[in-house]
């Protein structure tokens, strides 16, 4: 078995499947393109990706790698057939690896539905040659799938396979402070959404600490260097704030202390759902970006909403600033609102609580391990029974 994942979320998602698979099924051989956790959860892992993962249009360079790296997994599969390819996310990575998988014969289950669902629509005739089947992280996908002729399963998100221990979190949480309200900032982890969107929410978070004196904050940085970056990026725009904490690689804790959050576009918006705190989304795009968005809009796009929690609802239930090309003035608009107004972010938590509920009864690593051990099986002993008729 083959899994190829080329961004660190890809990794988290995959790690957790091959985990599971490892534990109930020792015997089968997991080989992978993948990150460390991947590795860590018992897969061999060929070569290492996702350390420099990019959002959007990728450059000639980025191009030409991953035709590299095709070569090099089409070669390796020519060398160590395998029963079934396991893409995970990245369609733009994995759809060749899709089609080279197909030319030798071996099934493909996607681990991660990719998104055509919200941009390029025209997709799904490429998906539908270039998978046997969508495993699907989100509640709406599988009816959606389904409904264009590609077999899908919704198997629920690794994010609420375990349960929150709420004690640990506030232990950690009492580190920052007792001040209020409590704003917290989630400025993302890849370089392009740091550079665009934090010296946005920086500027949103003193506008609001100079309305209420008594706010106190924290941004919820992913790793040490990110940290590094952000102080950086304060340091040439006026200084690091007074009232303005961080934490590493905690962000559940950070938004179980917080009561507001401002949070870049990801999956990070369903962390702060599960704990059913009020958010303003925002997603602070290129000047070059607003052009092509404004072109393509109509011709790209297929959804009113582009966070998780409005598509989800299939309603806008947070404040969505998905693409934004102004200041930080709407973003402060709509924290103002939720910090002041009880009726509002009462109303927006009870939305949120709805969307959890959509996630309840299942394990994503449990139910996509079983249906991948068991398309395994399927197709050993339809090539048994082949190969027993042909004798």
């Amino acid at each position: 078995m083959l899994f190829t994942a080329f961004e660190p979320s890809g990794d988290d998602h995959a790690s957790t499947v091959i985990e599971r698979i490892r534990r109930d099924r020792p015997e089968i051989v997991i080989h992978a393109w993948g990150g460390p956790k991947m590795r860590a959860a018992g897969a061999h892992v060929v070569e290492s990706t996702g350390d420099d993962a990019v959002m959007g249009m990728p450059g000639l360079k980025k191009i030409r790698e991953h035709q590299r790296i095709n070569a090099r997994i089409g070669a390796w599969l020519d060398a160590n057939p395998v029963d079934l390819h396991v893409p995970v996310d990245s369609p733009a990575a994995n759809f060749p690896i899709c089609r080279l998988a197909k030319a030798r014969g071996i099934r493909v289950i996607h681990l991660v539905a990719p998104q055509v669902w919200a941009w390029g629509s025209w997709r799904i005739n490429k998906l539908r040659n270039l998978t046997d089947h969508v495993l699907c992280l989100l509640p709406f996908e599988e009816e959606w799938f389904r409904a264009r002729g590609v077999p899908a399963t919704f198997i629920g998100h690794p994010l609420f396979d375990h349960p929150i221990d709420e004690s640990q979190l506030d232990t950690v949480g009492a580190s920052l402070g007792s001040g209020h309200p409590r704003v917290a900032l989630m400025p993302g982890s890849r370089p392009s959404e740091i550079d665009r969107n934090f010296p946005l929410l920086l500027e949103a978070f003193r506008r609001l600490r100079s309305d209420h004196p008594d706010l106190t904050g924290c941004v919820a940085a992913t790793t040490p260097r990110v940290e590094s970056v952000l102080r950086s990026m304060a340091n040439e725009s006026g200084g690091w704030p007074s009232g303005l904490a961080v934490l590493v690689g905690q962000t559940d804790a950070v938004v179980r202390w917080c009561d507001l959050a401002l949070v870049v576009s990801g999956t990070v918006t369903l962390q702060i759902s599960r704990q059913m705190k009020p958010m303003v989304i925002v997603y602070k795009a290129g000047p070059t970006d607003r052009l092509i968005y404004t072109l393509a809009r109509d011709l790209l796009f297929t959804t009113d909403h582009f966070t998780l929690p409005n598509l989800i609802a299939g309603h806008e239930i947070v404040p969505e600033l998905v693409p934004h090309f102004g200041d930080a003035e709407p973003i402060v608009r709509h924290a103002t609102d939720l910090l002041e107004s009880s009726e509002h972010s009462n109303a927006q938590r009870a939305e949120l609580r709805a969307v959890v509920e959509k996630f309840a009864g299942r394990s994503a690593c449990e139910l996509g391990a079983r249906h991948i051990c068991e398309s395994l099986d399927r197709i050993r002993a339809e090539r048994a029974a082949a190969a027993a008729f042909t004798r």
